[in-house]
């Protein structure tokens, strides 16, 4: 019983502040070009004769011939017929110039779906900036409210509801089956057991993470900053504590490697016993009653 009331203190004071392509379809110019070159045709095709100019050559030939009184058929037969739709005629000068669109069309068609430029890589988190975000977390907002699962060192779940707001009062209400309670008011903390109606009480001088109950943390001065670990999962910031009740305490912070919010946080104790917390369902806004973080002496 002695140790799983020290767990659960350290587990409740070790936080006193808040935790927290679309495919671009390809355009098609050349079918434009040659539904256009398909419609100029067939309006080149509608046009009189006489305003066609390669067909006009043919038929002055073919005057001047029976003027001349030629008995040879050939200028007759060079005749070019009517162009059929989708037909280029190489002689026709609108011919030509619905050409031109449809060769630049592709390349039009690659300057609209040119893929945007690779944005440049995210520089690796730095040791120093990692400390900077978290310290900014922390001095982010002064009041939290949420739900956390605990595992004890001898494996025991425990879950319940959390309440913080600096400096240095906490409630941690645990769901039944557990009976425990932890209250600090800014200066003690209460172990409570609710079933066995007893209460311990220790200066929060005594309790792992203290710092953070301060007003404004700063972790490179107010700890031991023994290593920082960053990876996919994580961003692990492991302090360590020498005057905690006992003797020395470690504690690991783990932040969410994209939004730097606190999401567990890890104490072992002098004995080596650790105990982990995760919180979740955080509300940084609420303000908690104060009623909740008094001690009954």
């Amino acid at each position: 019983m002695t140790y799983v009331r020290f767990a659960a203190l350290l587990a409740a004071l070790s936080f006193a502040v808040p935790a927290a392509a679309a495919t671009i379809a390809r355009a098609a110019p050349p079918s434009q070009g040659s539904v256009s070159a398909g419609a100029e045709n067939k309006a080149a095709e509608a046009k009189p004769a006489g305003a066609n100019p390669t067909e006009a050559r043919p038929k002055s030939a073919e005057v001047k011939a029976e003027d001349e009184k030629s008995v040879d058929p050939k200028p007759v037969t060079v005749k070019p017929a009517p162009a059929k739709p989708g037909e280029a005629k190489p002689a026709d000068p609108i011919g030509k110039k619905s050409a031109k669109p449809t060769a630049q069309g592709p390349a039009s068609a690659a300057a609209t779906i040119a893929p945007a430029p690779a944005p440049e890589p995210e520089k690796p988190l730095t040791r120093a900036e990692a400390v900077k975000r978290a310290n900014a977390f922390f001095n982010a907002s002064p009041v939290m409210t949420a739900d956390f699962v605990q595992i004890g060192g001898d494996g025991k779940r425990s879950e319940g509801r959390l309440h913080v707001q600096r400096a240095g009062r906490v409630r941690f209400e645990y769901a039944q089956p557990a009976t425990m309670e932890v209250v600090a008011d800014g200066a003690q903390v209460a172990v409570r057991d609710r079933k066995l109606n007893t209460q311990d009480l220790y200066f929060i001088t005594q309790t792992p993470l203290k710092f953070l109950m301060k007003d404004k943390i700063d972790l490179e001065k107010d700890v031991t900053v023994e290593d920082v670990k960053i990876d996919d999962s994580g961003v692990t910031i492991a302090i360590e504590d020498k005057a905690t009740f006992g003797g020395t305490s470690h504690v690991r912070l783990i932040f969410d490697p994209k939004t730097f919010k606190l999401k567990q946080w890890q104490v072992k104790d002098p004995q080596g016993y650790e105990t982990l917390i995760s919180v979740f369902n955080i509300d940084q806004a609420k303000v908690p009653d104060p009623t909740l973080f008094k001690i009954n002496k």
